[in-house]
């Protein structure tokens, strides 16, 4: 019994042993330990003071198998020392210290008559972490959450936790299905990969809701009250088809607000359950409810402790009646509607309590709303925290409230609404209200959260108008943190080519006066289409500049000035519609010769602009309107007065969708003589235009004044020369656009929610009305066959044109070699040296006020490739001439 084998303490036998009250370890110390008695042999009672052995004196203790730990480090996690008495319990109290530390995969104590020996075998140093099947769920979002870190030690109970946490997360995602299995790969020197197989399993859906002991609602309607939806065709984008117990909570709550806002004030849910299925991919949702009984409103009445607070008037001002079902959502917002009213008088505490007496027998429900008093409130500070880039004054600016005013609660939602037009920080921010050092007091905390307000894009892409598009620009919207905007833009396409450089100082030496400036250069061309093939019209290119000063004359009323002057330079392709070098009208039509030449545009003008919109940048609610003049003529070769309205109102009509009204429309008053006898005193590039993209369904400059010159006419038949008058079929036609001096147009757009899947991938459709017309042109001269008539004999002919002299005559017939006179009526041969121009007729469409209009829906869409706009729309009226058009897209990448 003295050898130290016999006497081994074990870390794995150990357990067990501690589990039973059977024999210990053997040795001179534990001589008396307990044995199981003999199947023959009499009980015989062991007195409790002799059950425990001896003790004997610790002479020795050695830590043997460290490698990493040093031995004394070892025994300060132990109670033993050197010529400590000890025992049994002394020694089991040993090694549970040694497993606390889980530094140790195996460990033993040895005793030699009081010689302790400790071995030890330590856990290894995990050299990396690794997951594996991880792909809904990326690792940015799960290593965060697990404890297991390199160089750390290997511990399988911090492996059953990290294991625990990973298979949490995926239920957090509605996956209940997950697994996670992990393994050691064992290396050199004592060293693990700990790896973490994951299966993350499908997506649990909730695939029935059950919905028990409902009489006056349909399932139908319940389940449309739910956060949570069940699985199917109709809700595949929607992430609201996962399970989530809090989800789950919120929808019980939905519940009851539904019953108690239809007067149900007894209702109840007695209990949810979700279970899960056998297969863990889906969850079967069951509630059960009890509706009771529907009340009516009984007296409702006001009772105030606030001065300035008449409990007659606002009585008066209470959305309910004596008699009216009971809504608890219209009370809820009665006492909201309250405290804001307050708000407006500096009661920023103002306490606002609903008493209700409910009447079993009568079903109804008194409620008296009883405002108690509360000190007149005045600003103490105002706190701006979580902006590192923006400088304070940039927020505190937008404060329609400063430090020591009464406090009103209509000046802190505006400031809201400011700020959170500016751009700069995440959406839907909110000052919080804190009590101040007095009763009076009050403390409004800004909590912003700064997001990326610099732009620096390469963008490539097509679109159905422009074709291939690309555009390079860099943008800082909150330039060095002081709210200026600083940008720089180049565009290229095949309809339009720009640079430009801007620069605006919203707030001029902190004074609320904007200030801003830009240098410009645009190409626009101008195109029609023969048959599929684009040709270009005409070539506008402009070099100009332009300053804005901006001032508010009230809280939404401000006043714009500006100026700009611009140097237009208007050219036709000479191959195409020039003879010699004079524009030849009868190739490129009168209007687009008046059009050419160099010209300069000396212009000044103004706005005047409303806007109480929420947000500027995506409003729900509120209005905008705007009434602007440009006089051009102080200096330069141009002389008109243009004037614009515009006017648009959003409304939110509840659920998410809100509802745009917008109308706008333009007038020119020219001055001065006409650029040619027969032209209009408007150029062509300064009128108004209309179609895509303002009015969907419409193509680029599809509404409004224009000459179609059909190609396709046969000249040996003047009573029908055209051979195709169909508009809808704009083959052999050309089709040319005059704009207007007049246009208006209105629309009407409702954006419809989507669920939080489909928002989360940034989709946003709405249906929309477009309506609109561009008219006021004078009638140009057109280029008929009358023109080509000979008028000694009024047979139509062809006109030949000879490229060297320029001179024109009719082509010839062909002459009879007996009696040297032309035959026929068709004159077909050019004399020598001169070429025949083609045929042609010109009309005139679409002058005219007659509204046009157009239904159709479209979505916008964030992808990861840029922004992209898609419409489908219908013309519903329009007018001969137009070009109408039904899809229309827009996109772009980033790279």
């Amino acid at each position: 019994m003295n050898s130290v084998a016999s006497q081994n303490f074990s870390a794995r036998t150990r357990l067990a042993t501690l589990l039973m009250a059977g024999t210990m370890l053997a040795g001179p110390a534990f001589a008396q330990a307990v044995q199981p008695p003999a199947v023959a042999a009499p009980t015989i009672p062991v007195p409790a003071a002799e059950a425990t052995p001896a003790a004997t004196t610790i002479r020795s203790i050695t830590v043997t198998g460290n490698q990493r730990l040093e031995a004394q480090t070892i025994l300060s996690y132990l109670r033993l020392r050197v010529g400590q008495d000890y025992n049994r319990s002394t020694l089991d109290q040993a090694l549970k210290d040694l497993a606390a530390t889980e530094l140790f995969k195996d460990f033993q104590i040895s005793d030699d008559n009081g010689a302790l020996t400790i071995q030890v075998a330590e856990n290894p140093v995990i050299n990396r972490v690794i997951l594996e099947g991880n792909k809904r769920l990326k690792e940015d979002k799960v290593r965060p959450e697990i404890k297991l870190a390199p160089r750390q030690i290997f511990t399988r109970s911090k492996v059953r936790a990290d294991v625990a946490r990973i298979i949490e997360l995926y239920k957090r995602q509605g996956r209940f299905a997950a697994t996670v299995e992990p393994k050691m790969v064992s290396l050199d020197q004592n060293r693990v990969d700990v790896v973490f197989e994951i299966n993350e399993g499908p997506k649990s859906k909730v695939r029935q809701i059950n919905i028990i002991g409902n009489d006056k609602f349909s399932d139908g309607d319940l389940k449309d009250e739910m956060a949570t939806k069940e699985s199917g065709l109709l809700t595949i984008l929607s992430s609201n088809t996962s399970y989530d117990p809090d989800r789950l909570a919120y929808d019980q709550q939905k519940l009851r607000l539904f019953y108690l806002s239809n007067g149900y004030a007894d209702f109840r849910v007695i209990s949810a359950v979700a279970e899960l299925t056998s297969n863990k991919q889906d969850f079967i949702i069951t509630y059960v409810v009890e509706e009771g009984e529907r009340y009516k409103f009984g007296k409702v009445d006001v009772e105030s402790e606030l001065r300035d607070f008449r409990p007659e008037t606002l009585k008066a001002l209470l959305p309910m009646k004596e008699g009216d079902w009971y809504n608890a959502k219209q009370v809820e917002d009665t006492v909201e509607s309250l405290s804001e009213t307050a708000g407006l008088f500096g009661y920023a505490f103002a306490d606002i309590n609903p008493e209700f007496r409910r009447d079993p027998e009568t079903k109804t429900m008194a409620i008296t709303f009883n405002v108690a008093e509360s000190p007149r409130t005045y600003v103490e500070r105002i706190d701006v925290n979580g902006n590192t880039l923006t400088q304070d004054k940039v927020v505190r600016r937008e404060f329609r409230l400063n430090e020591g005013d009464a406090f009103n609660s209509f000046g802190v939602k505006r400031t809201e609404n400011r700020i959170n037009s500016l751009g700069y920080f995440q959406e839907n921010l909110t000052i919080e209200r804190k009590e101040g050092s007095a009763p009076d007091r009050i403390i409004l905390e800004t909590n912003v959260e700064e997001k990326p307000t610099g732009e620096l894009s390469l963008s490539a892409g097509f679109s159905s108008i422009e074709n291939f598009l690309l555009q390079a620009s860099i943008r800082q919207r909150n330039f060095r943190g002081l709210g200026q905007q600083l940008q720089a833009s180049v565009n290229y396409s095949s309809y339009s080519k720009s640079v430009e450089l801007g620069f605006t100082e919203p707030y001029l030496f902190d004074r609320n006066i904007s200030i801003g400036g830009s240098i410009y250069r645009r190409d626009l061309n101008s195109f029609n289409f023969i048959n599929n093939d684009r040709r270009t019209t005409f070539q506008q290119v402009t070099t100009g500049a332009q300053v804005t000063v901006g001032v508010p004359l009230t809280e939404y009323l401000s006043a714009f000035g500006r100026y700009s002057l611009n140097f237009d330079d208007v050219t036709l392709d000479r191959s195409l519609y020039y003879f010699g070098d004079q524009c030849d009208p009868l190739i490129a039509g009168r209007y687009l010769c008046d059009a050419i030449g160099n010209r300069t545009t000396s212009l000044l003008g103004f706005t005047l602009a409303y806007d109480d919109r929420d947000n500027r940048i995506r409003p729900t609610r509120g209005q905008a309107l705007s009434i602007s003049q440009d006089f051009a003529g102080l200096g330069g070769s141009v002389k008109y007065v243009r004037t614009r309205a515009n006017a648009s109102k959003h409304f939110n009509l509840g659920s998410r969708f809100i509802l745009n009204v917008s109308a706008e429309g333009g007038y020119i008053y020219p001055f001065g003589g006409r650029p040619t006898p027969t032209s209009d005193k408007v150029r062509l590039t300064d009128r108004f235009f209309l179609g895509e993209p303002q009015m969907r369904g419409f193509d680029i400059r599809g509404i409004g004044p224009r000459v179609i010159r059909y190609a396709n006419v046969d000249l040996t038949d003047p009573a029908n020369p055209i051979l195709d008058t169909s508009l809808s079929n704009r083959n052999g036609q050309i089709d040319d656009a005059l704009g207007g001096r007049a246009y208006y147009q209105g629309r009407l757009e409702v954006d419809i929610p989507l669920g939080s899947g489909a928002k989360e991938l940034g989709l946003r459709p709405s249906v929309f009305l477009d309506v609109g017309s561009v008219f006021g042109v004078k009638r140009p001269t057109l280029t008929t066959l009358a023109n080509f008539k000979d008028p000694t004999d009024n047979l139509t002919k062809y006109l030949c044109r000879n490229a060297s002299t320029g001179t024109q005559q009719f082509a010839t017939r062909p002459v009879d070699s007996t009696t040297g006179q032309p035959t026929g009526n068709q004159y077909t041969a050019c004399p020598t040296g001169f070429t025949p121009l083609a045929p042609f007729e010109e009309r005139f469409f679409g002058d005219t006020w007659m509204p046009r209009v157009s239904i159709g829906a479209g979505v916008n869409w964030n992808s990861p490739f840029g922004p992209f706009r898609i419409d489908f729309a219908y013309a519903l009226r329009k007018e001969e001439g137009d070009d109408t058009k039904r899809f229309s897209f827009n996109v772009g990448t980033q790279f």
